[in-house]
């Protein structure tokens, strides 16, 4: 890993934002579920998340831009599980719908600990989604559609909610806690070091704050074949 590399992740993860995520729900077409992703990485999401009750989700590579590498995408089983999932980490819940009453999506206060909540595009978030939601939001439309597709109306929620949170200073330092902040600066650093320590439950090794080379020996039992580092 080059210095300037080891920079670059350095700042993209001091504007990471732990408390603005996006949950979708019954958002199934590949494009969208890697689309929505790229754009969470774009504005500073730290992690988004999925509801497929029937397993894993496949991703269209080309929408991703390889996005899945830098912004966990978390799977749950249920709606229900998925909302329950943000609300114990005390973000509000603003769904995307043209849901009668839906507030303009510039009203809501984005720089609180916000979940965008998004279905899509022909129905929103399921009606009958348990649990209540703080808000209801729509984007305006000036012509003859409804509505936006899902991953276009992700993206202008997002950079709404970048624009609100630069504004209040929140890219200017670290938001991340410390402990998730140098482990997925290693894991990014050195993504195949990473996945050998953590399949064998082995601490990593300590990276020099400056310039990212590592302080503790390898790992016993690291080889040239288990992966290059970095």
């Amino acid at each position: 890993m080059t210095l300037r590399r080891y920079r670059q992740i350095r700042e993209v993860l001091d504007r990471r934002q732990p408390d603005l995520t996006v949950l979708m729900d019954r958002v199934s077409k590949p494009f969208n579920l890697s689309a929505i992703p790229r754009t969470c990485d774009a504005v500073g999401v730290f992690e988004a998340q999925t509801v497929a009750p029937e397993g894993p989700v496949r991703a269209d590579l080309t929408a991703s831009g390889g996005s899945s590498k830098w912004v966990p995408l978390h799977v749950y089983g249920s709606l229900e599980e998925g909302l329950n999932a943000v609300r114990a980490r005390g973000m509000q819940l603003v769904a995307a719908d043209n849901a009668a009453g839906a507030r303009d999506f510039r009203e809501i206060d984005d720089t609180l600990p916000t979940a965008m909540i998004l279905g899509p595009e022909l129905y929103g978030p399921r009606p009958d989604a348990p649990g209540e939601m703080d808000h209801h939001v729509a984007i305006p439309m000036g012509g003859m559609v409804e509505s936006l597709n899902v991953s276009a109306a992700n993206a202008v929620l997002l950079f709404e909610a970048q624009c609100q949170r630069q504004a209040a200073g929140f890219y200017d330092e670290p938001r991340l806690d410390a402990d998730t902040y140098w482990r997925t600066l290693f894991r990014w650093a050195y993504p195949h070091l990473a996945r050998y320590c953590d399949s064998r439950g082995l601490p990593y090794p300590r990276l020099c704050e400056s310039d990212g080379s590592l302080l503790d020996p390898l790992p016993e039992g690291w080889t040239e074949a288990d992966g290059q580092p970095g």
